[in-house]
């Protein structure tokens, strides 16, 4: 079942990553590189070189689930960031565009009203 929704924390690992490694070898690069417990319930996102396979590790509950995607044709839009980090949040919402393969160059998140009254 895909357990993953907007409550969750989504961290794109910045350097291009081995797809033969699995849960061992991701939970190392969580630990060792980004200096992060594998096992808090964040998501951790880490993509080849060729951007076209994507891994998601991620702890729930008892133990982790891995999901993968593999592209047929194409590759995976990646926000510009800065590559000297360890990794970038990312939220839910892009997280889901760059898997589905949508643009996300130009994605503005549009203002939306707030009532900053509040009546008993």
């Amino acid at each position: 079942m895909f357990a993953l929704s907007s409550e969750n924390q989504f961290h794109l690992y910045s350097q291009p990553t081995d797809m033969r490694k699995s849960f061992d070898g991701l939970s190392g690069l969580v630990q060792n590189i980004l200096g992060r417990n594998p096992c808090n319930g964040d998501v951790f996102i880490f993509i080849n070189k060729r951007r076209d396979k994507v891994k998601l590790l991620h702890w729930q509950g008892a133990g982790f689930i891995l999901y993968y995607k593999r592209l047929g044709k194409g590759t995976f839009e990646l926000p510009r960031y800065n590559f000297s980090g360890g990794s970038i949040v990312l939220d839910y919402a892009k997280l889901v565009m760059i898997i589905d393969g949508l643009s996300i160059k130009n994605v503005r998140k549009r203002k939306r009203y707030q009532n900053n009254n509040i009546y008993p």
